[in-house]
């Protein structure tokens, strides 16, 4: 496969975590959505680090990053997630205006 392909697939998978997050309205649904957006950032590091086009080093360090930042998010967005569903009983996140004060 040459780095188009990696490319394309990449901006896939982008749009496929996109289109999660504008339509659904689950909230385990949106947070799913956005790490696809994570994941898609992290095969374009490292399909262009394969091919040379970003030095490899700052790749493997970015890619990690990005996934230490995707175990946070999920951490953190699964605990709002069921501290929500407790108080609201329904994890639809059309019911959680009510919190705008």
């Amino acid at each position: 496969m040459s780095l188009f392909h990696y490319l394309i697939l990449s901006s896939l998978v982008f749009s496929l975590g996109i289109f999660g997050v504008m339509a659904r309205k689950s909230l385990i649904g949106i947070l799913i959505s956005v790490e696809l957006i994570l994941n898609a950032a992290n095969l374009n590091l490292l399909a262009l680090a394969r091919f040379g086009v970003l030095p490899s080093l700052f790749s493997q360090v970015s890619v990690l990053l990005i996934i230490a930042l995707a175990a946070a998010e999920a951490a953190v967005g699964l605990a709002l997630a069921l501290s929500l569903f407790r108080t609201f009983k329904s994890s639809d996140i059309n019911l959680f205006s009510s919190l705008k004060g």
